[in-house]
């Protein structure tokens, strides 16, 4: 008997989480320490609990991790990864989210999406995670291909700026685990905390803008603004985003 007929959590129509379930606070502070398990290294990462048909076992798993290679950071109820899976159905990719409620949304959707799709979606998972103190444990150096960080908290005030998901220090690590060619995608309706970002980016040895040509040609730049559930708000009530998407170049660390 599918979930939805027994679990009220799920929605009968879709067979699909229903979100009001698994509401939390729009934000955490990402100082703080919170109580999930932490991997020594990427390869003690068990991915044959979130991809079962590519890993059956952890025996597998070994020397496998280097096969993720997108990470939505902060990836809230997984809009933008589900319209990924499918974009990119043979590239392995994985959300990243501190708050335990999302986190466990997206776990169960995927699932949901899984079972109702069969063959697709097996691609993606979702991690509850530090994204912020903990980005090397989950990937080698050079190995992902694309990093998102879409609409995240902007932390207005001045001294909140060090929780900021893009800032210098953090930049020096994403460039480690992002291959050379690799992008880094960002949007927010937040001008300030635009403007911020793209300022980090732009002053970072190791990021280059991508031209015009290259932000028109990429599929991914459109579902920045559409596949989330905040992109949809803002695009709801007529507000304006602003992006900035940036390309990891060689330097001295590479």
């Amino acid at each position: 008997m599918p979930e939805s007929e027994t679990n009220p959590t799920f929605s009968k129509s879709t067979g699909l989480p229903r979100k009001r379930f698994y509401r939390a606070r729009a934000h955490s502070n990402p100082l703080s320490d919170s109580h999930f398990p932490v991997p020594v290294s990427p390869r003690h990462v068990d991915y044959s609990a979130h991809f079962p048909e590519l890993f059956p076992s952890s025996d597998q798993v070994d020397g496998n991790s280097q096969r993720i290679q997108f990470a939505d950071v902060g990836c809230g109820f997984g809009g933008l990864l589900i319209s990924l899976a499918t974009l990119f159905p043979e590239t392995l990719m994985v959300g990243m989210e501190l708050r335990d409620k999302v986190t466990e949304y997206v776990k169960e959707r995927i699932l949901a999406l899984r079972v109702t799709n069969p063959g697709q979606y097996r691609n993606v998972s979702v991690v509850r995670t530090n994204s912020m103190k903990y980005i090397p444990n989950y990937f080698e150096k050079g190995q992902l291909s694309k990093m998102f960080f879409l609409f995240p908290d902007p932390h207005f005030k001045e001294k909140n700026h060090r929780r900021r998901v893009i800032s210098p220090h953090l930049l020096d690590e994403y460039a480690y685990v992002l291959q050379v060619g690799g992008i880094i995608y960002t949007i927010t309706d937040v001008e300030e905390l635009g403007e911020w970002m793209k300022a980090c980016l732009e002053q970072h040895p190791m990021f280059e803008p991508l031209t015009d040509q290259e932000l028109e040609a990429d599929p991914v730049v459109k579902l920045l603004s559409t596949a989330t559930e905040e992109g949809q708000k803002v695009a709801r009530n007529g507000g304006q985003t602003f992006t900035a998407v940036y390309r990891r170049i060689a330097g001295s660390s590479s």
